[in-house]
């Protein structure tokens, strides 16, 4: 079922990480790259809907279309974290930092429990 917060499909969300991972990609391109793809006409259709929607935006090479983004992927994560943060968690990062930490704490490393703990320093500096 899809979110009512969530800007993409399942399969929008599959085809934007096939682009994003690309940079640019053809209809066949992602094709290619999907696990199970429906048919090419549907492929068009998704991304004309991502087109419209203003996530992608084309070029014409010969005969074909070249997707790509309209926005850098660091941009899109950042705008769907807001969007998160915002709609359920009411604006608090550490609300969400400790949902994260709830669901996945026995699958983080050493080096990825470092890397929060030095973010979390550094943010307590820059705060200062």
């Amino acid at each position: 079922m899809r979110r009512k917060t969530d800007p993409y499909s399942r399969r929008e969300r599959e085809i934007m990480s096939i682009i994003y991972e690309r940079g640019a990609a053809t209809a066949a391109e992602v094709i290619e790259r999907m696990a199970s793809p429906p048919s090419y006409s549907a492929i068009r259709a998704m991304l004309r809907i991502l087109e419209q929607k203003g996530h992608l935006r084309h070029q014409s090479e010969g005969p074909r279309y070249v997707y790509k983004p309209t926005i850098d992927r660091e941009k899109a994560r950042r705008s769907a974290l807001d969007n998160l943060l915002t709609t359920f968690f009411d604006g608090s990062a550490s609300s969400v930092v400790s949902t994260l930490l709830d669901q996945h704490s026995g699958s983080l490393s050493e080096e990825e429990l470092e890397n929060l703990s030095e973010l979390i320093e550094r943010a307590r500096k820059e705060g200062r």
